[in-house]
């Protein structure tokens, strides 16, 4: 494997060594599992027969702690086993220098089985609202940050920051600015109207493993206390896969049914639900916008832009959808050229 920081590599290896006969690590195995948006990275190692029994593999994460906090991945994964929902077992964590050894879950997301051509796999996704409703009902106050005013606020302001600005190359006038600033309060004060719950923040096929023992969950760190509405907008309207508004709708109104007679505080009326899922995904995708914007342009990671134009495409339906988004829209379109002449109201930077 390649290392960058020797000093790394060399605590790396005094880090490995010492575990590698307890769990029967195979060291020639190491090698590259995924990437991640963060400063991340994962890598997989056989096993030999022994304390974990049969031949196998087990993860491990690289989480320099001078860039990630591993603190929250290790609370959240407690949360999320005691709530049933499985998770990779921590087996070892060096918290001093950011090393992890994890359970391997399998090498095939729930995303990679699905044929984007093909029609979309109802059964997946309800077994994923089942995980969803599981973990949902284990919610408590008090336990995890509060996805509050403030965060959901620094979230949006992503979009003009790294994508207007520093994407697109433009500076919003006054007016602009005003159009973004009375949105993102109408957007907030409804996203903020509904009931609070565990909130994973990237619940999507991306992130869960498939297997024969069912679904499991993924990149979970960034888990809050916030609207109920979240994260099943975040598996119905993918930054990385789209399907048509009728299939969308069916499995939500499934994951609504289930949750009223679970007794989740998702409201008597689906149509006032499915507006605060559309306007959460509002959030979302404004806030992703900024996000991939910024792995491009900050961390050098440019394939995440090549899914723009499907979160432009969310926020547009959304925005259009609503009077009080009439001149959001009208912003958006402007500021990827949709309206092409308009563009000259725009300074450059």
């Amino acid at each position: 494997m390649h290392w960058a920081d020797p000093v790394r590599a060399a605590q790396f290896e005094n880090w490995i060594s010492g575990l590698a006969v307890r769990h029967g690590l195979l060291l020639p195995t190491l090698r590259a599992a995924s990437a991640d948006a963060s400063f991340r990275r994962y890598l997989r190692i056989d096993t030999a027969a022994g304390a974990l029994g049969s031949p196998g593999s087990l993860i491990i994460m690289d989480a320099p702690p001078d860039k990630e906090n591993s603190a929250p991945f290790v609370k959240v994964a407690a949360l999320m086993q005691a709530a049933g929902l499985r998770v990779p077992e921590i087996l070892d964590w060096d918290a001093t220098h950011g090393f992890m050894l994890l359970c391997d879950l399998g090498t095939q997301t729930m995303m990679q089985m699905m044929n984007p051509e093909a029609p979309p796999p109802l059964d997946l996704y309800l077994e994923a609202t089942d995980i969803l409703l599981q973990w949902q009902l284990a919610s408590r106050p008090d336990v995890l940050p509060n996805y509050d005013h403030a965060l959901l606020s620094r979230e949006m302001e992503l979009y003009p920051q790294w994508y207007v600005n520093r994407h697109r190359g433009l500076t919003l006038d006054s007016t602009q600015r005003k159009t973004l600033d009375d949105a993102f309060a109408c957007i907030i004060r409804n996203n903020l109207s509904w009931p609070s719950v565990y909130v994973h923040r990237d619940f999507m096929p991306r992130n869960l493993m498939a297997s024969s023992q069912g679904l499991g969950v993924l990149d979970f760190q960034d888990a809050v206390y916030g609207p109920i509405t979240y994260d099943i907008a975040s598996l119905m309207r993918d930054a990385f896969l789209s399907w048509d508004e009728e299939f969308c709708l069916d499995v939500t109104i499934r994951y609504w049914e289930k949750a009223r007679k679970a007794g989740l505080p998702v409201g008597d009326d689906f149509g006032e639900f499915y507006r605060g899922v559309e306007w959460m995904g509002l959030q979302r995708h404004l806030k992703v916008a900024g996000i991939f914007a910024r792995l491009t342009l900050r961390d050098g990671k440019p394939q995440y832009l090549a899914d723009t134009p499907r979160f432009i495409h969310y926020m547009r339906n959304t925005c259009a959808r609503y009077r009080e988004l009439k001149p959001l829209l009208r912003l958006i379109e402007k500021i990827d050229g949709i309206e092409a002449p308009n563009m000259f109201a725009f300074g450059r930077t």
